[in-house]
């Protein structure tokens, strides 16, 4: 199937993809102002790996013998941080599919159950990060503001892209 015939308007498959490509869209928009902005606020603990880095890292220890190099782990975070991201947006873009309409507040919900399901749970759960409670008050409020900006920008994106995306119709 064509780009150009998915992005019409007149079915519910190309409503959905092109829900789904504003999400992603947004996604990655959502993922790059997280980084940014984990990248000046504390977020860990500066000896602590972070879950991305220690997922690569045993990846890439299976697949070569060798773990990551120092030097590369600032890369190998993103290399796990941006498909998550636009995993995420393209699922949060095909549930709002037909709703072109900016909402803010379902930004807000989209970052803070992020976190919820990642910080908060999954990966304590799985061992590659710290229990909520033996993480500090202030960093855990900046890892929830970050992915708090994660889905108000994945929102914004994801609702100017579909806009676009439906006046070409």
């Amino acid at each position: 199937m064509k780009v150009q015939t998915l992005l019409k308007k007149d079915s519910y498959s190309k409503a959905a993809g092109r829900g789904l490509l504003a999400g992603v869209i947004g996604g990655l928009a959502g993922t790059a102002v997280k980084s940014l902005v984990e990248h000046f606020l504390t977020v860990r603990e500066v000896e602590q790996r972070s879950a991305q880095i220690k997922i690569v890292d045993d990846l890439s220890t299976k697949i070569t013998g060798s773990p990551i190099s120092v030097d590369n782990e600032e890369l190998a975070e993103q290399l796990v941080n941006f498909p998550i991201g636009a995993s995420v947006g393209a699922a949060y873009g095909f549930g709002k599919k037909d709703n072109e309409k900016l909402n803010i507040t379902d930004g807000i919900i989209l970052g803070g159950s992020t976190w919820i399901s990642t910080h908060e749970t999954s990966l304590p759960m799985m061992g590659l990060e710290p229990k909520p409670t033996d993480v500090p008050m202030r960093m855990q409020f900046n890892e929830l503001f970050a992915h708090v900006l994660f889905g108000i920008t994945t929102e914004v994106v994801r609702s100017t892209v579909l806009q676009r995306l439906n006046e070409r119709d």
